[in-house]
């Protein structure tokens, strides 16, 4: 009788504590965002004239917000509003008006062995800032390389979502993307590239 007690203790023991190792392995609610639109612009130039590849394709990844309610956006870029976001791009969805330019463009992407171009928030800065923009830091990864950028994004709400711009400088070569060329070789592209992009966010009903 004494023993049968004994390994029902152990039992609930063991029990509770399994209960309280999966109650912690579980991670946090995570507050949904939506993308009402969106589109990623990159321009650069060339020996022979300018060029602009774009998409619509962006998907919200990750998004764990420290803010909730009708209020939400308002507070967006107060220190720990934002408490993850991740955003993921096809690379293969990249397209210009420049004929002949996507597949050699896709081919320096390394669209195969590498799909998505992601970013991954990693603080805002707002200090010294006019109402509604911040200076964001995040990881940025193209074609498997992954650095850490910096640049200016301007808010606007509108209505009950939120509209977010921003433009960064980058090099191709600094994420061993070789710059892409056409026409035989005729045709050779700078490495340096402008991206800008407009999203606008929406916070989901429930």
């Amino acid at each position: 009788m004494r023993r049968e007690r004994s390994v029902r203790l152990v039992v609930g023991a063991a029990l509770a504590a399994a209960t309280c190792f999966l109650a912690s392995a579980i991670p946090s609610a995570e507050t949904p965002l939506a993308i009402d639109s969106a589109r990623v612009t990159i321009a650069g130039t060339s020996n022979i004239h300018a060029y602009t590849a774009s998409t619509t394709a962006v998907r919200v990844t990750r998004a764990q917000l420290g803010i909730d309610g009708p209020d939400a956006w308002a507070n967006v870029l107060k220190p720990g509003a934002i408490e993850a976001f991740e955003v993921a791009i096809p690379a293969s969805t990249l397209t210009s008006p420049k004929e002949g330019l996507d597949k050699n463009m896709h081919k320096a992407l390394k669209v195969q062995e590498y799909a998505d171009i992601t970013f991954g928030l990693v603080r805002l800065e707002t200090s010294n800032t006019a109402d509604g923009c911040a200076r964001a830091i995040g990881l940025l990864r193209i074609a498997g390389v992954e650095k850490e950028v910096a640049f200016d994004i301007t808010t606007k709400r509108i209505g009950s979502s939120l509209s977010v711009q921003g433009t960064l400088d980058l090099l191709m070569t600094d994420y061993g993307i070789k710059p892409p060329t056409a026409m035989l070789g005729m045709l050779k592209t700078d490495p340096r590239v402008t991206v800008t992009f407009e999203t606008v966010l929406a916070i989901p009903l429930t």
